[in-house]
């Protein structure tokens, strides 16, 4: 038994093992990819009283016992307001139309009705936002899968080709990969968590700004809110959209001649989802015109 055999299987040995070390990182990575791509779809399609029963109730409380009042005291205001613009504009009443009275009692309605009825609303934009983001959810979810067996398979074969040093060299370059990679999710897990927080916040002073609604002057404060909910509402679509273009911008991953390549793109791929994550919020706003 010569000595170069000897060394010809221990080199052999060697190279499979790191071999499998590279294939464990590689699944490692793709899994968690994967998981928080689909992590997306599961946390951005729901409302935010199924998302978090307890926080929204608690948003509910606080927004019915402490906000409401409030507001309940600015619409007397805006409408007590109202009605003396009302008469003034009438050269204090000497040409006062009673029809103009009835319109400010029918307003004085729909306003306190608005207000009585503003989690109603609320949950009303948001069940609207779930549906368009449920729907599209079913045409992404399942698209954006990674490492699949056939890839894997031909990554393994490409490995089982290279050189000892090559293959450290790419061990070495996957574990900074990875880390990278794990520094993203973190981000998309912001983004996503952030969202909701801030939806949560944005409902619990609602009672506020729905109150001037059918003012003109004021009027305003609440068209701008309600655009602000339509967005953060239909953020949730927009980064649904993100991950159908990540979809397809990874669909290929698999084809590339180079190994070093197809990680590369994965880490690339998945910063740019971050980065378009990140800006999805003002697209919405721009979007509904909201600030």
């Amino acid at each position: 038994m010569s000595l170069s055999w000897i060394t010809g299987i221990l080199e052999a040995l060697f190279k499979e093992s790191i071999i499998d070390a590279i294939m464990a990182s590689f699944e490692g990575v793709f899994d968690d990819v994967n998981n928080q791509v689909n992590d997306i779809a599961v946390q951005v399609g729901q409302t935010p009283e199924n998302w978090n029963s307890g926080v929204f109730s608690m948003v509910r409380t606080l927004s019915e016992t402490v906000v409401l009042p409030i507001a309940g005291i600015i619409l007397t205001f805006v409408l007590c307001y109202e009605l003396i613009q009302l008469i003034i504009e009438k050269n204090n009443m000497a040409d006062f139309d009673t029809f103009n009275i009835f319109k400010w009692i029918f307003k004085t309605f729909v306003a306190v009705f608005i207000l009585t009825n503003t989690f109603t609303i609320v949950l009303a934009v948001f069940e609207v936002a779930q549906s368009v983001i449920n729907e599209s959810a079913t045409f992404i979810t399942g698209e954006t899968q990674l490492g699949d067996p056939y890839m894997m398979e031909a990554i393994r074969y490409q490995l089982e080709e290279q050189s000892i040093g090559s293959l450290l060299a790419l061990f070495l370059e996957v574990q900074v990969i990875r880390l990278a990679l794990g520094a993203m999710v973190i981000v998309i897990f912001v983004v996503i968590w952030g969202r909701m927080i801030e939806i949560y916040i944005t409902i619990s002073l609602a009672p506020i700004p729905l109150s001037t609604m059918v003012n003109r002057e004021w009027g305003s404060m609440g068209n701008n809110y309600l655009k602000a909910l339509f967005a953060v509402a239909f953020q949730g679509f927009l980064i649904m959209v993100c991950v159908a273009i990540y979809a397809a911008l990874v669909a290929n991953i698999g084809t590339t001649d180079s190994i070093r390549a197809s990680i590369w793109t994965v880490a690339s791929y998945t910063a740019l989802l971050c980065f378009i994550l990140l800006k999805s919020g003002g697209i919405a706003k721009s979007v509904f015109q909201a600030h």
